[in-house]
């Protein structure tokens, strides 16, 4: 059947041999869709979408866009469509398509690919042979120093310690030490930060290209030391080893970071010009809408 909802994926490049272009594929008949249906290549002018048939009543229009509420099955969604793009990129480069892209049946998927065949031409020329890894670096919120251990009290009077009493520490005292403290916690974050810059600078240099994102939000990572960097970088799929061995090198400098690693995934942040790529994301083409059917 040709007609019906499509939800697209991704884009890559036909080839003359149909058994070539679609040995991609073979390693997505265990891995459904985002409705549990299988994923097909849809071709035209030279390039395949993969998609799938979805059911109108949780992907056409209307209803899409009240889905697009439901946090947990948005998160579903993104889940499988993530997973379906990286199993194919595993191997194959890939332009992922932004999420819950969906167009009205093969015909919309093909005014897809003929309305964004230069853009996804091209981003399949630059990104030829290369896949997007992500490092994170966190600095864990200092923990307050020990107070030094109270005096016994003095008999009938206020227990030693106490500010402006016998024995005690001056409330003079008493602030100059608040504000050493605070001094020691602002070097401290200096000096994260600092850090932060020398790993983007170093890893940069072993990227083809880099893009700094906005820290986490703890609400929704659910991480909440500090995050000084969130970045991807885009290596060639040969030096993949070499900057995860790298990575694993500056982790191991300081105790100030904790650094993360992930991937190799599909370069989702490197699909677009970098003229109209600030944020990395994927737009979807003229005929495709992200939050209901195209024609």
């Amino acid at each position: 059947m040709t007609e019906g909802l499509r939800y697209a994926y991704a884009v890559v490049r036909d080839t003359a041999a149909p058994e070539a272009a679609l040995d991609a594929l073979t390693a997505l008949e265990d891995v459904p869709g985002v409705a549990g249906e299988p994923v097909v290549a849809v071709r035209h002018q030279g390039l395949a979408v993969l998609a799938g048939a979805v059911p109108a009543e949780d992907f056409d229009e209307g209803p899409l866009r009240e889905r697009l509420e439901d946090m947990a099955w948005l998160e579903k969604v993104a889940r499988t469509h993530q997973r379906v793009v990286d199993t194919v990129g595993a191997d194959s480069c890939v332009i992922p398509v932004r999420l819950a892209t969906v167009c009205q049946g093969e015909e919309g998927l093909r005014r897809m690919l003929a309305a964004g065949r230069e853009r996804f031409a091209s981003a399949l020329d630059r990104l030829e042979g290369r896949v997007e890894w992500g490092v994170k670096a966190y600095a864990a919120t200092p923990a307050p120093p020990e107070p030094p251990a109270p005096e016994p009290p003095a008999p009938n009077g206020p227990p030693a310690g106490t500010p402006n009493t016998p024995g005690g520490m001056s409330g003079r005292d008493y602030l100059r030490r608040r504000k050493a403290q605070r001094q020691a916690a602002e070097r401290r974050w200096g000096d994260t930060e600092e850090g932060a810059r020398l790993v983007h600078d170093t890893l940069s240099g072993l990227a083809d290209r880099a893009r700094l994102h906005p820290p986490q939000d703890p609400r929704l990572s659910g991480v909440f030391d500090r995050n000084v960097l969130n970045a991807a970088y885009l290596v060639r799929r040969e030096d993949s080893a070499a900057f995860a061995e790298r990575v694993g090198e500056l982790a191991g400098r300081t105790t100030a970071l904790r650094i993360e690693l992930t991937g190799p995934w599909a370069p989702y942040s490197f699909t677009a010009p970098d003229e109209n790529a600030a944020t990395g994301e994927n737009t979807a083409p003229d005929r495709a809408k992200s939050a209901g059917a195209a024609g």
